[in-house]
């Protein structure tokens, strides 16, 4: 299974500050599911480039995004994961965050999104290194088999 971690951040993208969530997602998929391929990348809380990093890596099995799902004016990535899926998995979204809320009350105000785009599944998790290392963990175990259903295994 290949895996994309899309860390949007502006200040991780600057260097004002180091990318955390990305490598804390890496870690707990690496934990969490044999043989996983895993390759981080960070780009700015800007639609277009967003948008890009999606198209330029849909030969990955699975893209998830931390940061960028909040309320905050420049929190775009569900706007554009929605916008750009073919069809959303309301599920996954819905999951991450009851299971988040049990942790903290804050996590009613993600708007998050799970969607596929042709064969490639793209889940957004919160910026957060706790919050997305929680919802790493979350998706480890069901993302085997939503890759399996994506390619035509079936059940």
């Amino acid at each position: 299974m290949r895996i994309l971690v899309l860390t949007i951040s502006d200040r991780a993208f600057r260097g004002v500050y180091e990318d955390r969530s990305g490598p804390a997602v890496e870690e707990a998929l690496r934990a969490g599911i044999a043989g996983v391929e895993v390759e981080r990348l960070v780009v700015p809380d800007e639609e277009a480039r967003i948008e890009q990093a999606f198209e330029a890596h849909l030969d990955r099995d699975v893209i998830l995004t931390t940061g960028g799902s909040g309320i905050g004016p420049r929190d775009a990535t569900p706007d554009v994961t929605a916008r750009f899926c073919d069809a959303l998995i309301p599920g996954i979204a819905e999951h991450l965050r009851r299971e988040s809320y049990r942790e903290t009350p804050y996590a009613l105000l993600s708007r998050a999104v799970a969607g596929r785009k042709g064969r490639t599944i793209i889940v957004n998790m919160p910026g957060s290194t706790k919050g997305a290392r929680f919802c790493a963990e979350l998706l480890a175990p069901i993302l085997p088999h939503a890759v399996a259903m994506m390619r035509g295994e079936g059940h």
